[in-house]
Order: structure tokens, then sequence, then C-alpha cells
């Protein structure tokens, strides 16, 4: 039997609070940055906190609608949503300079008169749709590597049209998608397999020109190849169960490096080439232990062994040629390759110094210096969070990251209690695309992160952003709402 309830009492309120709070307070933020001494008013429409107030009385109207649309409708036309976005970003590609101008080096905006938006923006919340319709279709399992492949098609295709609009970071937060996939089934090793080429790769490019010896290796290829001998002796402990196997490559790794220096004495030899051989001699025995003992735990360990070393060589050709220049330098400055303040670096060096100046009480509301005086370019947009740091300290930092932290609680809990994949699925979408935003953005506005510009969710200035996650939000409530109309 069905028992229908209003949407005023199945909706959650709580949610709604936290999203009410944190826009609001990101408007205050936006005044702070962008106030200047002949503003007279936050509602100053000429001024960047007016422009906010219209998107944000807009996103409380979109939210609305939403809430009133039948939640089987996003499942019904998610497919249509997801090629309707990919026909938008590949029409912002070939479009006229008129309707899809390059703005600091990047074609991922469309213009019609006074309205601006970024394709790239619907295509997440497209994504999300496409994603859970195809997971909650009858009988499917994400279990094994063809279960995940039509899933990749459907990240890999926006993620390729956006990098081809020269918009990086709007591509890359497509790859939060990952985290819902291993809710959802998907083998760890994925998670852990990703996070091991970050390693290598920060290692290789971060200590590529420093010698061991002149012309003898450098420190760079040689600690990735250690490393990956090292994941070999742990693999063989704790997952191979075999301390004996790990100590006779321990030992037989140790007996190459030693020759190979004694050697070097009186003979040149490049110790880049030495780790490889030990990676090489390293596989052979794992292959001839496979076969004496006819283990089936071993050859998973090659491979990776094995492509570990061809993703070190690949290493360099993916910084210098895939990347774009301004990419690199940004990495270097991170990685401390280069120092560059006024340069790359200048963003990252005076959101720190913003941020460091404020204190643990801060300076106060409209009274940061930085901010004031326009230093730290970008500072209503990507760099917002800087705003919080200078004008209210640690306190105000922490408050707004602890309600962050809240509010993407509260996802998960909504996502937990879904009884049907299609909103398990979206919520997971939803949550993860949140913390990839707030991850990253405060992470670069302190420097431990890459600067890839990605908007602070609520809090960054603009309508596609504030609108595209005004979406994702209230169609999950939407979605959300509906367990209670359809009690059985």
């Amino acid at each position: 039997m069905s028992k229908n309830v209003s949407i005023k009492y199945a909706l959650d309120w709580t949610t709604v609070a936290f999203y009410v709070a944190l826009v609001l307070m990101g408007w205050i933020s936006i005044y702070g940055a962008s106030y200047n001494f002949d503003q007279s008013s936050i509602f100053d429409f000429s001024q960047r906190a007016g422009s906010q107030f219209i998107w944000i009385m807009t996103a409380f109207a979109i939210g609305g609608m939403l809430l009133l649309v039948d939640s089987r409708m996003y499942d019904f036309f998610a497919y249509f949503i997801y090629a309707f976005a990919i026909i938008l970003l590949i029409f912002t590609i070939v479009a006229p300079n008129s309707i899809a101008p390059d703005i600091k080096g990047s074609r991922s905006w469309l213009v019609f008169g006074p309205v601006r938006f970024q394709p790239a923006e619907l295509a997440k919340i497209a994504t999300a749709l496409a994603l859970s319709k195809f997971m909650s279709s009858y009988n499917y399992k994400l279990k094994t590597w063809k279960d995940l492949l039509p899933l990749g098609m459907f990240i890999l295709l926006p993620i390729g049209l956006i990098i081809l609009q020269h918009e990086t970071g709007s591509a890359l937060v497509f790859l939060a998608f990952l985290l819902m996939f291993y809710r959802e089934g998907m083998n760890g090793i994925v998670l852990l397999l990703g996070t091991f080429a970050i390693v290598l790769f920060v290692i290789v490019i971060r200590f590529s020109n420093i010698p061991i010896q002149v012309d003898r290796g450098t420190l760079g290829f040689i600690a990735a190849m250690l490393i990956i001998l090292l994941v070999q002796v742990f693999y063989a402990i704790f997952f191979g169960r075999n301390q004996k196997e790990a100590i006779i490559l321990l030992l037989g790794s140790v007996v190459v490096a030693a020759i190979s220096y004694v050697i070097n004495i009186w003979f040149r030899v490049n110790y880049n080439y030495i780790s490889i051989f030990s990676i090489v001699a390293s596989c052979i025995y794992w292959i001839f232990v496979e076969l004496l003992n006819r283990y089936r735990k071993y050859w998973f360990l090659i491979l990776f062994s094995i492509g570990s070393v061809l993703f070190c060589f690949s290493a360099d050709y993916l910084f210098e040629k895939v990347l774009q220049p301004h990419q690199q330098v940004r990495i270097k400055v991170l990685l401390n390759m280069e120092d560059d303040p006024t340069g790359a670096g200048y963003n990252v060096n005076q959101s720190k110094i913003a941020i460091g100046s404020g204190g643990f009480w801060g300076k106060g509301f409209l009274n940061g210096t930085q901010t004031k005086l326009k230093y730290v370019p970008e500072q209503d947009t990507d760099f917002i969070f800087c705003t919080v740091g200078e004008e209210h300290g640690f306190w105000g930092s922490t408050l707004v990251l602890a309600l962050y932290w809240l509010f993407l609680m509260r996802l998960l809990k909504i996502a937990e209690r879904q009884r049907e994949t299609f909103n398990r699925v979206f919520a997971y979408c939803v949550a993860s695309i949140f913390f990839f935003h707030l991850t990253i953005n405060v992470g670069m506005v302190l420097g431990i992160m890459p600067v890839i510009g990605i908007p602070l969710p609520f809090f960054s200035y603009g309508g596609s952003s504030l609108w595209g996650f005004t979406i994702l939000l209230f169609i999950l409530l939407r979605l959300d709402a509906s367990r209670l109309e359809r009690m059985w």
C-alpha cells in the first residue's frame, strides 16, 4: 500500500539549513573580498556581492522548482540530459568566438548577451545521473573490470571534451566519481594504484635532476625503483603470507646494490640501469616462485612491477608533452623545484600571506589588508577561502570547514538510507563531487595542492557554479524525499 507524504514533511530540512548557511556565509565572504571603500551596500548590484545576491535568489528559485518535479523524471530523462550536456560541450569547442570566447586561455564558457554559462557544470550533473541510471539497471553489479568499462566511458567522454576546451581543473573533478565506484563495489586496488602512480610521478619529477654521482643515475628514478621493490617485499609478507620469499628478495637486492657499488669504484656504471635490472630480476624471481610452488598469487605483483617501471619511464613525457607550460610551472612551484613568487607562485604566496596575517582571531570583517588592497588574484572566486582566513582567522576558517564536514556527513547519511539504487548512487556522486571540490580548493589555497582553478562550493563568486551545486543538491533532496512518498 502506498502512502503520500507532503514534500514539506519529507524534505531533509537539516541539509537545506546547511545549504542556506553556506550560501549566505559565501555571499558575505564575497562582499568582504570584493569590497572597496566607495561601495556603500552589500546590495549594490554594480558590484560582485550585489550580482551574487541575484544568483543566490535565482538558485533558491531553481532549487524550489526541482523539488516540485516528480522524482521518477530524473531517472527517466537521465540519458537525455547526458546527451544534451555532451552536445553542449562539443558546441562550446566548435562555436564561434562571439559565443564561446577565449577567457584566460580557456574556451569553456558560452556567452549569450549578459548571461554566461559553463557547460562543464551541467556535465557533472548529467554524468552523475547517467551513472546512476546505468548502475541501477536490472542485475548490474560492479564486480569485474568489464563492469567498470562502460562507466569509464561515461566519465572519459566529458573529460576529453573539457580538456579540449583547455579547462583541466573542471576535467579532473570527474575523477571524484571513483569514490562512488569504490562504495558501490569497485576493488580498492584501483584507488591504491592511482595513489601509487601519483607518488611515483611526484618522486620521479621532483628528484629527476638530482644525481647520485655525476652521470651515474638520478635520485628520483632510483628512489622510485626502491619503492617498487619495497612494495614487492610487503606484498609477499602481508598478502603472500611468506616471509621467506620476502627475505630472499630483500637480501638479493642488497647484494646487487653492494656489487654495483664496488664495480663503480673501477668502472662507470649508471645506477639507473642497475635499479631497472633489480626490478627485472625480481620479476623473474617471482615467476620461478609461481612455477615451482604452483602459486597463483604473484602474477598481479609481476604485472604491477613491470607497469610501474614503464610508468616511471613515461613520467617525463607526461610532464613535458601532455601538461601545459603553465601547469608544469605550477607543479614545479608546488614541489619547490622553482621559486616564482611573482609568477606562477604569486597567487598561492599571497594567499598564504593573507591567511597567516589573520592569526587566530582574524583582522575583522572588511579589515583584511591583503584582500582590500587586491594582492590576491581571484580572491572572490577560486581563492575565496583566503578572505575567510584573513578576516576571521583560524577560528573562522575552522568553523567554515566544520560546517562543510557536517554537510558532507549529512550527505553520506542521506546516501546510506536510500532504498533504490538510482537514488543511492546519485547521492554518493553528489557527496564525492562536493568532497573533491572542497579538498582541492582549500588545499591549493593553503599551498599543499596544485592550482587547478576549481570553485569552493557555495562560497566562490559566480552563478554558473552556484547553480550547478544547487541543482546537484536539490535533485538529491527530491530523490531522498521520494522514499517517504511511497511506503510499502
